[in-house]
């Protein structure tokens, strides 16, 4: 997604126009750094901070029983922790530097261990060091998204193996090729804020994960329910709040294209809360404070990839039209097949992603308020790139994911034993509980 002639308008992905040289930057004058954008991403970075601590990690916790609440958290925690650390000495490198020897798939090393990067270098008209850090936080927020898939049934040790693994292979090269000037950045797939690269892939890894590891002992069962819905609703609140500055700031400008982003995000988020309450109304004649946050974070996810490209009009017929399918995903699929998905990442995150990828061609159409399509295609032209690229990540997901698990399993094992799992984590784990008894 390039930033032709440095005008301070986005198409695509904005965050990652910038960073390829030789396109754009050879045709304009080298940019001046602003203070308004460098503003407006510092705080949108903050509040993508926000999302992920205390915002996902609270989510999660709250759909945990009682005694893994703290095994969660800790998982969310030091998942985060790691991607940071790894993202700065390799990460940002791989994924963005564009001297690498094979560009179409991975970036180079001229910037491991942040070589180059400077108080006065610049990534459009922002400092390079925020640059990393917003982009960080995109990294730092992936991983821990797949904990809800193996939730309170995988040894922690497995986590971080895993969660570095795949990290390295599959989250950096996909930001690269997304993003960084690899070889789908040039098909010109319609994916404004990350719907492959963050949603699909972490589903998608999610759902392979479940399978791999098994159910936990006793699914389906009362004693599965969440915990504590308080902290759900927390979590997801904060998840909503963070989302809107997730979006916004891929713009990497403080303009009215990055306040439509953020209208159109909240707006995604909205329709799909209200459609999700619809349809458990409808089929259980009651909503649930669990379906409205659920909804609101399926149509959230739905909203990343269309974001850019369709108007409020638009953002709301991705939320009221995303939910349904991930209800039944969640409510159908998962328990036709039998696999142990523990807090639905697949059937929110991965099914989302997926309708969320097609609806933003649909509304994407100038009938309907869109921007058009890429490289001057149809309909039909950009709809078969949307499928092919998300087929494309599905399967490097797949590969990717079950060459981490294999990894974390014969380094550390994967699963706990059944006295640990009946125990709980927290005590097993970490010795700690979250909750004194009376």
């Amino acid at each position: 997604m390039r930033i032709e002639g440095w005008r301070r308008t986005a198409v695509g992905l904005g965050i990652l126009a910038t960073i390829v040289p030789g396109q754009a930057i050879a045709q304009a004058p080298a940019p001046a750094l602003s203070g308004a954008d460098t503003a407006f991403v510092a705080c949108c970075s903050l509040f993508v901070m926000l999302m992920m601590l205390p915002g996902l990690a609270l989510f999660y916790g709250g759909l945990a029983r009682t005694k893994n609440v703290l095994s969660i958290l800790t998982q969310v925690f030091a998942t985060a922790a790691m991607v940071c650390v790894l993202w700065t000495m390799v990460g940002y490198s791989l994924a963005f530097d564009a001297t690498g020897s094979m560009p179409a798939v991975i970036g180079g090393v001229g910037k491991l261990f942040l070589n180059g990067v400077t108080a006065d270098s610049l990534v459009g008209t922002i400092p390079e060091y925020l640059y990393l850090l917003f982009m960080m936080l995109f990294a730092a927020i992936t991983p821990p998204i797949i904990v809800g898939a193996f939730a309170e049934r995988i040894r922690f040790p497995a986590v971080l193996v895993f969660m570095a693994v795949w990290f390295l292979i599959n989250y950096v090269p996909m930001a690269h090729m997304a993003w960084g000037g690899g070889w789908v950045f040039g098909v010109g797939v319609q994916d404004f804020a990350g719907g492959n690269v963050v949603h699909l892939n972490a589903g998608i890894a999610a759902l392979v994960a479940a399978i791999v590891i098994g159910p936990r002992h006793g699914l389906g069962t009362p004693a599965m329910a969440p915990h504590n819905m308080t902290m759900v609703f927390t979590g997801g609140a904060m998840l909503w709040v963070g989302w809107l500055a997730f979006c916004g700031g891929c713009a990497l400008v403080a303009n009215g294209f990055a306040m439509l982003i953020m209208v159109n995000t909240l707006l995604g988020g909205a329709a799909g809360a209200l459609s999700w309450l619809a349809v458990e109304w409808v089929q259980r004649g009651r909503p649930s404070t669990l379906g409205a946050v659920s909804g609101a974070i399926a149509g959230l996810v739905a909203i990343t990839p269309a974001c850019g490209f369709v108007s409020p009009m638009g953002a709301i017929g991705v939320g009221l039209l995303v939910s349904p399918a991930c209800v039944w995903a969640v409510e159908s699929l998962k328990h036709r097949f039998g696999y142990d998905d523990s807090f639905d990442v697949f059937g929110v995150h991965g099914v989302g992603a997926i309708v969320g990828g097609l609806l933003t061609t649909v509304f994407a159409t100038p009938a309907l308020g869109g921007t058009g399509y890429l490289q001057d295609r149809g309909f039909l032209g950009q709809m078969g790139v949307q499928l092919g690229i998300m087929a494309f990540s599905a399967l490097v997901c797949i590969v990717t994911t079950l060459i981490a698990l294999k990894i974390a399993d014969l380094t550390v094992g994967l699963r706990v034993g059944p006295e640990e799992e009946q125990a709980g984590l927290d005590i097993t784990t970490h010795g700690e509980s979250a909750y004194r008894l009376s």
